[in-house]
């Protein structure tokens, strides 16, 4: 055990060796080899897996900024990341059959890895590029839903990989009650004359994004995938099989949990706090047709930052989120910390204005900090004529109505009460598996 610790702490090549581990679990899983037949690999223990974990701790908080890593509630943010990790990992140890998929939460408020965004529940399953699969389901009432394959798979892998091809379900056949079909394979089917969307011989997984504009009265997308090249009953898991996904874990909640820990503190030396930029996220699987922008805050209790940018003519979607340091996006279920152009007022002269502070300024475009002084801001523009940056500015807390236009409604805390009640209400029901 000692020996395996080490080849943790000193070979990068483990990232490599794990992932090779992965791609052979992959060919026994495809029917290549028989189900029952081991490999040379050691098998995994649970002392193994314990051990492997070790390292991870000192490695995460050497990840942290130097100007946060003494404070002790961000030492214990970046356990829980660490958790979120453990727990959206052990969900394709325990599930995550490529022969037999099943979609499951990739990013949530449970599981808030990669920044997620406020308005989007994503789901993913694992799926092999030679296989024929059908995915079925419900379209729902939500805004959109769109159907991604995806490359080399960043949890295993600990690098960025841009979107191979996206699937809008409206594109697709809804029958009269709402529901789809679609085939996703390499090749049609022969004789199939209904939906089909070509495999990309580098998927090895497909996520779903559905973004909700108006949450407590949306419907959700339900979603359900079937490979039909294989037998529809599932063989039991060698003993190797349930080893290789063991083994794999702690690759795959280091690079879950580590990898946009240092993000927001990249930002602030870039000159970039309370400033905005253009961020690209097309090779992080970003959205096709959706431009992102962000920058880092820093704002005391006593002082908030003024939002303000004219909103596109058209636009499909937009929206505006928090983060903290560590790139956690900031509880928006619990706190009033995201709006989207649903929820959001925009002024008569066309322009959105939202207040960023600790305290309630008692205006309808409140973000939250939820108790973070600094953290990131992001926004998008999906679909949209025009995607403008915002523009910023600090001003006092008790200053703020003296820049925001004289008709602007004030929210009682009343009223602000109910509406985070509301958005709690709306997100719980929200279907998250």
């Amino acid at each position: 055990m000692e020996k395996r610790r080490l080849l943790l702490l000193r070979h990068p090549g483990l990232l490599l060796l794990v992932w090779t581990i992965s791609l052979g679990t992959m060919h026994a899983h495809s029917g290549e080899t028989n189900m029952n037949t081991s490999t040379t690999a050691p098998l995994a223990s649970w002392e193994d897996f314990v051990d492997d974990l070790r390292p991870l701790q000192e490695k995460m908080l050497s990840r942290i900024p130097e100007r946060l890593r003494d404070d002790p509630r961000i030492r214990q943010q970046a356990y829980r990341l660490m958790l979120m990790a453990t727990a959206r990992t052990a969900i394709d140890a325990l599930v995550g059959d490529r022969r037999y998929p099943t979609f499951v939460p990739e990013i949530n408020l449970a599981i808030n890895l990669f920044q997620p965004n406020a308005d989007t529940v994503y789901k993913s399953a694992l799926i092999e590029p030679d296989g024929t699969y059908r995915v079925t389901g419900y379209r729902g009432s939500i805004l959109f839903a769109k159907l991604g394959q995806l490359g080399p798979d960043m949890l295993r892998t600990g690098e960025p990989s841009g979107p191979l091809s996206y699937l809008d379900l409206d594109d697709l056949t809804l029958d009269d009650k709402g529901r789809f079909s679609v085939i996703v394979s390499s090749e049609r089917p022969d004789g199939y004359t209904g939906d089909w969307w070509q495999m990309d011989p580098k998927a090895i997984k497909l996520m779903l994004r559905q973004i909700s504009y108006d949450w407590p009265n949306e419907v959700d997308t339900s979603i359900a995938i079937d490979r039909l090249d294989v037998p529809a009953a599932k063989p039991r898991l060698s003993a190797q099989q349930m080893s290789d996904n063991l083994a794999e874990l702690p690759t795959m909640i280091a690079n879950a949990s580590m990898f946009f820990v240092a993000h927001v503190e990249k930002m602030r030396a870039d000159g970039y706090i309370n400033k905005l930029k253009v961020y690209d996220l097309t090779q992080m699987s970003g959205l096709t047709g959706q431009s992102y922008y962000e920058g880092a805050y820093d704002i005391g209790d006593d002082e908030a930052l003024i939002v303000a940018v004219k909103v596109p003519e058209q636009v499909k979607y937009w929206s505006l989120i928090l983060t903290n340091d560590l790139y956690e996006t900031t509880d928006w279920s619990n706190n009033h910390s995201s709006l989207n152009g649903s929820q959001a007022r925009v002024d008569d002269d066309g322009y959105f204005r939202a207040v960023i502070s600790a305290k309630d300024p008692g205006v309808p475009n409140w973000l939250d900090t939820a108790g973070f002084v600094s953290g990131a801001i992001q926004g998008r523009w999906l679909d949209a004529s025009d995607t403008p940056i915002p523009d910023i500015r600090k001003v006092p807390f008790d200053k703020v109505r003296e820049y925001l236009p004289a008709n602007t409604p004030t929210v009682s805390a009343e009223q602000r009460d109910a509406t985070i009640r509301a958005r709690r209400a709306a997100q719980q029901v929200r279907k998250l598996w």
